[in-house]
């Protein structure tokens, strides 16, 4: 079976630590602390190597993080390609808290990319598209990369005749949107900051979806929380209900949809089994304290539970 080959420009180590409640100014204990692969397309990676699929990791690293970052996927099964940079590969700490539910995340961003850094990525980026089952890119964007080569590198692959999945906040969005990847995944905040008014109901989201759709011809995936999400296309709209899971951390929740969608391309089947396994895996994944970390055997077991209404 082909690889989906992801690309993630800026490599993450993420730190979860979960505590009973968040006490400014004290000391708090943390109950259980986690360390796990982070930065959106790696963690497409995990999860689908959690389930058995293939995957090539593409994109920039440096330093001892980038080198742990590695570790974690090879032991997953990933294949990555990474390129060494200057700096150091990022940590982000996610802090959840037991008493209401809400996670913090604090980032840094350590990256550094030179000129003839991106033209290498370029380059294996162009040998690994003959055979990509699809590629996902995405994330924040280190020192040194532009939102402006995220449309470069979207055209790259339409231009191979890859089908492309980009999930991203903005400025990133905007400019990746430009390009037309065939489907965007934003949440919440990401489709309110692009669509430049808040996101308050299902009406809203389909409201903005839809105008993304009716002027670029991306499909939209927005995950809304508590509300589930919604999906959006040309000739058709869904909505999926949140599965009734304990959560623990939802770190990952929303790479673990998108690595459900680039499944589906990859086993050439239909986008709606796509949402399917996207929205299962990410039900397995809040429940693991480790950002895209899940039981496969949950994850299989969500699968038929997962509904699909149709919207409006």
């Amino acid at each position: 079976m082909r690889p989906v080959v992801t690309i993630t420009a800026n490599t993450t180590i993420d730190l979860t630590l979960l505590i009973p409640s968040f006490q400014p100014g004290k000391t708090i204990r943390a109950t259980e602390n986690v360390i796990s692969i982070g930065g959106k397309p790696s963690d497409v990676s995990y999860v689908l190597a959690q389930m058995g699929q293939p995957s090539l990791a593409l994109g920039f690293a440096a330093g001892a993080f980038g080198q742990r970052a590695r570790d974690i996927l090879h032991a997953a099964g990933v294949v990555t390609d990474f390129i060494e940079v200057e700096g150091e590969s990022r940590i982000n700490v996610l802090i959840a808290s037991a008493d209401d539910q809400k996670q913090t995340t604090i980032t840094t961003n350590m990256l550094r990319v030179l000129p003839p850094h991106i033209a290498q990525f370029e380059a294996k980026l162009a040998e690994a598209l003959p055979q990509a089952a699809c590629v996902m890119m995405g994330g924040t964007l280190p020192q040194g990369v532009e939102p402006q080569h995220y449309a470069a590198w979207i055209r790259q692959c339409r231009a191979a005749g890859v089908y492309v999945l980009f999930d991203a906040d903005e400025p990133n969005l905007s400019a990746g949107l430009e390009a037309v990847p065939d489907l965007i995944k934003p949440n919440r905040d990401e489709l309110s900051r692009l669509s430049g008014r808040p996101i308050h109901t299902l009406a809203d989201a389909y409201a903005a979806a839809r105008q993304i759709v009716d002027r670029c011809g991306t499909t939209v995936v927005v995950t809304l929380g508590e509300e589930g999400a919604l999906a959006v296309q040309r000739d058709a709209a869904w909505h999926i209900p949140p599965l009734a899971v304990p959560v623990v951390s939802a770190g990952g929740a929303g790479d673990a949809v998108v690595a459900g969608m680039a499944e589906a391309v990859q086993r050439s089947e239909p986008f709606e089994m796509g949402l399917r396994r996207g929205f299962a895996y990410a039900g397995a994944v809040v429940q693991r304290a480790g950002t895209a970390q899940l039981d496969p055997a949950e994850a299989r077991r969500l699968l038929p539970l997962v509904e699909l209404i149709s919207y409006p």
